[in-house]
């Protein structure tokens, strides 16, 4: 079974499981902060991917992990399942997928922004509200600079890209002059 089948499977049951409970991004939060501390760490990258460390002893050391992280019990649970399931490695892929179908159910798009230089919280406030408005949804903003664009941004939701860079009308304004 392909990874991004089973982080579709496990993200939509814990999907589930959280937009039932108070605060499925609190959760979703701690599952990233694991993702993160397991990509960080060579060791318990070996230790939970090492199919010659009995579970009993992957176990011992989730459970110290997850009581050392004071992690909520959702998440506490998930991680066990994953554990169970030798599927703990696949939490990033898992982590992209319940993003996605948190979103989708509450309703929030996803948008990516990128920027030839920093830009300031009332331009991120006033672009938010543009995309509201533009998408009729909620906007979950995220950013990154790439000054290769010169100046203007780039905005992707979705599959849709809105392209207001310099060095995108630099290259327009060339196919225009050589005739294409």
């Amino acid at each position: 079974m392909s990874s991004q089948t089973v982080a579709r499977r496990y993200a939509g049951a814990l999907a589930d499981v959280l937009l039932a409970g108070r605060s499925p991004r609190d959760v979703q939060d701690e599952l990233v902060s694991w993702e993160s501390m397991i990509q960080s760490s060579e060791l318990l990258q070996q230790a939970f991917s090492n199919p010659t460390v009995a579970y009993q002893q992957k176990r011992a050391l989730l459970e110290d992990l997850i009581k050392r992280t004071k992690v909520q019990q959702p998440t506490a649970n998930f991680l066990r399942i994953l554990l169970k399931n030798q599927r703990l490695t696949e939490l990033g892929e898992i982590n992209r997928r319940l993003t996605r179908v948190l979103d989708e159910r509450s309703g929030v798009m996803a948008a990516h922004v990128t920027t030839a230089r920093p830009i300031s919280e009332d331009i991120k406030k006033s672009l938010s509200g543009r995309l509201a408005t533009m998408t009729g949804k909620d906007v979950r903003l995220s950013f990154a600079i790439d000054e290769t664009l010169i100046g203007g941004m780039v905005t992707r939701i979705g599959s849709t890209v809105y392209d207001g860079s310099i060095r995108n009308q630099l290259r327009q304004l060339e196919l225009k002059l050589a005739g294409k």
